[in-house]
């Protein structure tokens, strides 16, 4: 079996942050990292505030924030294009699921409501963002009337929806999958679609082709509501939900600690050494949030929060990079 290494840093954290959540978001502008959403009570939204952590003097605030503010919300995605934020979806207090668009500017620090009705993707949550430098790009989910598998890209220059073709059946309706830009194609990784998945996807934007991607050798579990990153030609995931619990979202399943990396560019599945049992992993984990982003000048994962094998919501902070491959 192929294996590559890499390595967690636990951050320290300083000033009042967001506490302990799951099905939150994260997303990095340079070095300031922006939390929104999530919950402590299983379904209960925690607040709307728009949170943001230094990565410099690893410290918490909460903006003072203008314009249109989205109300609380679970099972919400964010991503960024350059100085802007673009949150979408999740569920409301009320568990109904959502489908505004809205942006937020970090220089002015006002939110701005882009898309919602029919215009755009339908409602969802549990979904999938992932961007590039001129799209944010949105994928399946739990919507109104059952899991989706539907991908569709907003276009921030143009500032406009886009549509793609929806995949094959192979590639069923899912919620918590993973979601990666590489190589000139969007790749799906895996998700819950009434049961756990290890299956792989990509579509051509260029070509406006899907293909079940067929995987060499080895892979890793079947699973859902886990981290990914794109770095390179890799797309990393650790973490996730292996087995989900017999109370559904009230519980907590069984979660994996491993983290693997596929090569999309020979379409095999490295299982990463990263000194699982250190002090600095963080261990099994699930339904957290999750970024890209650059620390001391190296490119990897963020991990913020999530939800532990006992079911308790957690607080802290790892930056994962890869050092060998």
């Amino acid at each position: 079996m192929a294996v590559i290494r890499g390595n967690w840093i636990e951050l320290d954290q300083k000033g009042t942050g967001p506490g302990a959540r799951s099905s939150h978001a994260i997303t990095l502008v340079g070095h300031m990292a922006y939390a929104f959403g999530g919950e402590f009570a299983p379904r209960v939204p925690v607040d709307n505030d728009l949170h943001v952590f230094d990565l410099d003097n690893r410290t918490w605030s909460t903006l003072q924030v203008t314009g249109d503010i989205p109300p609380p919300r679970v099972g919400v995605t964010m991503a960024a294009v350059g100085k802007t934020i673009y949150v979408f979806g999740g569920r409301d207090s009320e568990h109904k699921e959502l489908n505004e668009l809205y942006s937020f500017y970090t220089d002015t620090n006002k939110w701005t409501l882009l898309s919602s009705g029919d215009a755009g993707p339908p409602h969802r949550s549990y979904h999938s963002t992932t961007s590039d430098d001129r799209h944010v790009y949105i994928f399946g989910g739990c919507g109104v009337a059952g899991r989706l598998n539907d991908l569709w890209a907003y276009n921030v220059v143009e500032q406009k929806w886009i549509k793609y073709p929806t995949p094959g059946e192979n590639c069923k309706g899912r919620g918590g999958p993973g979601l990666a830009v590489a190589g000139g194609k969007i790749w799906v990784v895996y998700g819950f679609a009434g049961m756990e998945t290890d299956d792989v996807h990509s579509f051509d934007p260029t070509l406006g082709k899907w293909e079940q991607v067929q995987i060499r050798g080895e892979k890793p579990t079947a699973r859902s509501v886990f981290s990914t990153v794109g770095i390179g030609k890799y797309i990393v995931i650790y973490g996730g939900e292996v087995d989900p619990s017999d109370l559904g979202h009230m519980g907590a399943g069984k979660f994996t600690s491993e983290a693997w990396a596929l090569d999309t560019e020979i379409l095999e599945w490295k299982k990463v050494d990263d000194g699982l049992g250190s002090k600095n992993h963080p261990g099994p984990r699930g339904w957290c949030a999750f970024s890209s982003g650059r620390l001391n000048g190296e490119n990897g994962l963020f991990v913020y929060g999530g939800n532990s094998p006992s079911n308790d919501r957690l607080d802290d902070i790892f930056f994962f990079r890869l050092i060998q491959w």
